[in-house]
């Protein structure tokens, strides 16, 4: 397969929402419950499909966070079947909802959690201006290694209400 494809994002809605479960199926080795695909179909922009040459391929889903004082984007899930990766489809998913944040203008910071194990993974990342921030000891259960990266891009600090610039003297 060559990059020379065309790759798109489409809604999710009822009448697709089918094939993202089967692919998470497919790409991801934890099984999402029903109340991920239900709230996957309530945050619009925040979750899309990624089409090839008009096949479904690959799948981003995130959601707002408030946790700690702070409004983040949490990437659920990312990823691409295996046949389809390198093409640049994961950074296609990535630059929308990075794009997002932009354009919304009040996100501190988006993240994500990576198993430790999963170098393609965290490269991919680190690419696009991720950083490892923390490790979770016993994050997943039932898979191999359990331990999770949290990646995170940082737009403002907490302290910040805006970027400031700094100054020496």
């Amino acid at each position: 397969m060559t990059r020379g494809g065309r790759t798109e994002l489409g809604d999710i809605t009822p009448h697709n929402i089918k094939q993202l479960k089967r692919l998470n199926q497919v790409v991801f080795p934890v099984t999402y419950n029903d109340k991920f695909y239900k709230d996957v179909l309530e945050v619009g922009e925040l979750a899309k499909l990624a089409y090839y040459n008009d096949i479904v391929v690959g799948a981003v889903c995130c959601r707002v966070d408030t946790s700690e004082n702070q409004r983040r984007l949490y990437i659920m899930t990312l990823g691409a079947l295996a046949p389809y990766r390198r093409l640049g489809i994961g950074t296609v998913m990535l630059e929308h909802v990075l794009k997002i944040c932009k354009e919304d203008g009040n996100y501190d910071n988006v993240f994500l959690h990576v198993q430790v194990n999963n170098e393609g993974a965290i490269k991919f990342y680190e690419k696009h201006g991720f950083e490892i921030v923390e490790e979770k000891k016993n994050y997943y259960k039932r898979i191999e290694p359990a331990d999770a990266y949290v990646l995170q891009k940082t737009f403002r600090q907490k302290s910040d209400t805006k970027p400031t610039e700094n100054k020496q003297s």
